[in-house]
């Protein structure tokens, strides 16, 4: 793809609606040179695969496993380091009190855990908390899936079950009791009985801040290799349009960043996703965060 050598720019993106985004969504965050087409569904998980399959967005946000995985089979793509989605992920990890005795994390050897897809970022750094910080073994749970992989080339491996075509969705499994514990993604069910394997998921992540000073990231802006070769400034202005909507957004009240920008605040992240992809198959080498970026995208921030 070509674009124009100089002068404004418009950019068709893949970005859902959050406070980070808002300043600039809102017309708030300005610029003469970028005029960014918001061309995305309005569930942006929902537009990773045209990105990775069809080139479809000139940028957005991107999960990072769909992102490695993209990388490793050659799609022409690269990060810019502005987190869109990051957070604890320890919440999201749930049983049904009502159809299955209170559980802990070592409890889920054994059981059938639903998650939307094994590729599920969500999903990777869940199972690394099971492995690393509970002494999980990942083998021995039922692993039960609904989605494909965003990339098409990823086969899921052999020990990953899927729910039969037509069968309930995940979160009906979890309330009838056909699975011992879930995964639900974004949002996790709203009723009494729907409780979380690890009791206290504000302690679970402040340890991990602790230890590794990251947060677990989960969607990263991602562009194509193309505009960065050809248009740096314009990637320069991008940034700079995130960074400062970023900072019209509320502060956390905790102190800890869950959306870090530049290349040195995302690098631990980056090495533990890397890490962990690596470690459950979701990749097949380790690579160096540098690899993610352009030249352009690496001096950023």
């Amino acid at each position: 793809m070509s674009y124009p050598a100089s002068g404004p720019i418009t950019l068709a993106v893949n970005l859902a609606d959050s406070e980070l985004v808002r300043a600039l969504k809102a017309g708030e965050v300005k610029s003469d040179l970028v005029t960014l087409d918001y061309a995305g569904p309005k569930t942006a998980n929902q537009g990773f695969k045209p990105m990775v399959r069809e080139g479809k967005f000139d940028g957005g946000e991107l999960a990072i496993v769909t992102f490695l995985q993209a990388l490793e089979f050659g799609k022409p793509l690269c990060l810019i380091p502005a987190t869109m989605v990051g957070r604890f992920q320890h919440y999201l990890l749930v049983y049904n009190s009502d159809k299955r005795p209170p559980m802990t994390p070592k409890d889920l050897e054994g059981k059938r855990v639903g998650i939307r897809a094994w590729t599920q970022t969500t999903a990777m750094w869940l199972r690394a908390h099971l492995q690393h910080d509970y002494g999980v073994d990942l083998s021995k749970i039922t692993w039960v899936c609904w989605d494909d992989p965003h990339p098409a080339e990823y086969k899921d491996p052999d020990f990953v079950v899927r729910a039969p075509a037509g069968s309930k969705t995940l979160d009906q499994m979890l309330l009838d009791g056909d699975l011992d514990a879930a995964i639900p993604g974004y949002d996790v069910i709203k009723l009494p009985q729907i409780k979380t394997i690890v009791p206290d998921v504000k302690g679970a992540g402040r340890a991990f801040w602790d230890k590794y000073h990251a947060v677990t990231v989960n969607h990263i802006f991602t562009i194509k290799r193309e505009l960065a070769k050809q248009r740096p400034d314009a990637v320069r202005e991008l940034y700079r349009m995130l960074s400062a909507s970023k900072a019209a957004a509320p502060a956390p009240a905790d102190g800890i960043d869950p959306l870090p920008f530049g290349m040195e605040a995302l690098r631990k992240p980056l090495e533990l996703a890397i890490q962990y992809s690596l470690e459950q198959k979701l990749i097949t080498r380790k690579f160096a965060v540098e690899e993610l970026f352009d030249e352009a995208t690496l001096a950023l921030g």
